[in-house]
C-alpha cells in the first residue's frame, strides 16, 4: 500500500472521530497546555501523549494519543530549528486536526480536515 493510500484509508477510518479530535485538540488550546495540538494515530504502544479514551474500538485497530508541539521538542521528535517553520505549517491548516501517522510506512505529519464537506 502507498503512502497516499494509507492516508486515504486512515482519514476512512476516523471520518466518524473527526469531533472527538477536534475537541481533544480544543481543550488542550482551551486549557493552555499548547497552542500547537498534535494527534498521534498509531497501531503499537507510543510513549508519547495522552492516549485518548475512546469507548468504542476504533476501526483498523487504531490507537490516538493528543500530543503538543511542545512535547514533540522536548523529546526531539521535531528539531528546535524547525519549530517556526512547523508552527507556519499549522497555521497554514487552521481548519484542520494535526495528525502524526505512525504506519508501517513511517512516520508522517497530516492535516486531516475538521469539517467534511
Amino acid at each position: 500500500m502507498s503512502k497516499t493510500e494509507d492516508i486515504l484509508l486512515i482519514k476512512e477510518q476516523l471520518r466518524n472521530y473527526i469531533g472527538l479530535l477536534d475537541k481533544a485538540g480544543q481543550m488542550i488550546v482551551d486549557e493552555g497546555i499548547s497552542r500547537y495540538p498534535i494527534m498521534v494515530v498509531h497501531k503499537q504502544e507510543v510513549l508519547l501523549g495522552v492516549p485518548l479514551e475512546i469507548r468504542q474500538k476504533l476501526p483498523g485497530g487504531w490507537l490516538i494519543n493528543a500530543s503538543t508541539l511542545e512535547e514533540f521538542v522536548s523529546k526531539r521528535i521535531i528539531d528546535q530549528d524547525k519549530v517556526d517553520e512547523f508552527r507556519m505549517l499549522y497555521r497554514q491548516h487552521e481548519n484542520h486536526i494535526c495528525l502524526l501517522l505512525l504506519s508501517e510506512l513511517g512516520a508522517q505529519f497530516i492535516f486531516f480536515e475538521k469539517k467534511e464537506e
